[in-house]
Formats: structure tokens, C-alpha cells, sequence
């Protein structure tokens, strides 16, 4: 599909990569951008729609399907992490991340199927993360909701085929966000990664390596878990 003329929604819309997708979306000529975020006084572009979207309530994931029936285009950014690990972690923790990004673009890929079927398809774009595929310590809470959320894009892509539904999963390293903060290493840009989602959308390419790292792990996947954690570890030393 084309950026062009689309109507696009984009969930976590008030900063960081879901800013930078609103703002890419308006430069290509969509023709509306709904802005998603839990307080939708947080969102600053102009030109947008505001829509109050909690990705973890029901109620507002269907409100805001009735409020934003002509999307063509379903951008499922919204997410958190908590630093939890899974065997000494707050288990209510490890459960709100697993709301927040494998149960949140769950839910709004459910409600919204509808209406893009209605617009002829269209396109979901699911931000994943290079913790799809490993994991460290500390992240394990993050790294299982992203590996859930993995297979949820795969899952969704050949169950939206039928429809038309065009469905990419994007995965990349540290991006220079909040929740990247104090980190002194090499960041990519949100409006990077944006961008190359976008690009997906009207290539057709079903998946984004946005950068080195995401290329690095994917490229590692075939390998024994020893072998594969112990190239991860040296790169990790060697950064």
C-alpha cells in the first residue's frame, strides 16, 4: 500500500518512535494520522488527531476503533520495560509488560481488522525489538513479551492474508529514546527506524532489520544456544 493518501493510527504517538511515525506520516501525505497515547494532551504534533488509547483497557481499544473506523494503516508502537527478570521479578510487573506489548497490539489488531478489511486491506506494523530473539539479565520480562509479540506478527500475517492485510514486524537494537537513556552507545534514530518501517509498508517486505544488532542476532538464530549466547556475550564485551 501506499503512504499516500493513507489514514493511518499509531499507538504510544506522544514521543520517541511513535512521535517520529506521526511525523513521517504527515511528511509522505497521509491524509489523516490518528495520534494514540493514554493522555492525548501529551501529544504536541500538529495537524493530527488525538486519541486517548490505553493499549491495555478494552473499553478504549473499542472506543477508539468507533472514534477511527477509516484506518488503513494500524502502527502497534506502544510498549514498556520494566528491567524485570523472570525468576526473582514482581510478577505483576512481568504481567503489565506482557499486556502492554504482547496483549496490547493484540487487542488493537483484533478491533481494527475490521476496518481495514473494509479499506481494502491495508497494513499493520507491529515494533518488536532485537529482544525478540535473546535476551539478558534483567530483561527477561521485556525479551519473553517481545518473543510473544514476534509470533503474534507472524501469527496475524497469515491469519489478515485472506483480507488483504499486509502485516511487518520491525526489530532493532537501542534506539535514542527514553527508555534508551544514559546509555553511552551507539543509538539509532527513531526517525530512522520510522522510516524504514514506512518503506516496508509500500515494499511489501514483511520484516525490518533496522540496524547492525538486529541483523547481527537475527543472523545467529540457526546456532546451538551456547554457541549462539557466547557470540552474543563477546559482542556485548567488545561494545
Amino acid at each position: 500500500m501506499q503512504i499516500q493518501g493513507s489514514v493511518a493510527l499509531v499507538t504510544g504517538a506522544n514521543r520517541g518512535i511513535g512521535a517520529a511515525f506521526v511525523r513521517l506520516l504527515q511528511e509522505r501525505g497521509a491524509a489523516k494520522v490518528y495520534a494514540a497515547a493514554r493522555d492525548p494532551r501529551s501529544v504536541r504534533a500538529e495537524g493530527v488527531v488525538p486519541v486517548a488509547l490505553d493499549v491495555t483497557d478494552p473499553a478504549q481499544v473499542e472506543a477508539a476503533v468507533v472514534a477511527a473506523g477509516d484506518v488503513s494503516l494500524l502502527v502497534n508502537n506502544a510498549g514498556i520495560s520494566t528491567g524485570t527478570s523472570l525468576v526473582t521479578g514482581d510478577e505483576a510487573a512481568i504481567r503489565r509488560e506482557m499486556e502492554t506489548n504482547f496483549y496490547g497490539p493484540l487487542r488493537t489488531t483484533r478491533a481494527f481488522a475490521p476496518a481495514l478489511r473494509a479499506h481494502g486491506g491495508g497494513a499493520v506494523v507491529n515494533v518488536l525489538s532485537a529482544l525478540s530473539w535473546f535476551t539478558v539479565p534483567g530483561g527477561g520480562a521485556y525479551a519473553a513479551s517481545k518473543a510473544a509479540a514476534w509470533m503474534l506478527t507472524d501469527a496475524t500475517r497469515l491469519e489478515l492474508a485472506a483480507q488483504g492485510t499486509h502485516v511487518v514486524g520491525v526489530h532493532m537494537g537501542l534506539v535514542d529514546t527514553d527508555m534508551a537513556a544514559g546509555m553511552d552507545v551507539p543509538k539509532l534514530s527513531p526517525a530512522d527506524l520510522a522510516g524504514a518501517a514506512l518503506d516496508a509498508v509500500e515494499s511489501g517486505a514483511e520484516e525490518v532489520l533496522g540496524d547492525d544488532w538486529a541483523r547481527f542476532i537475527k543472523s545467529g538464530l540457526t546456532l546451538e544456544p551456547q554457541e549462539r549466547y557466547g557470540r552474543i556475550l563477546g559482542a556485548l564485551g567488545a561494545a
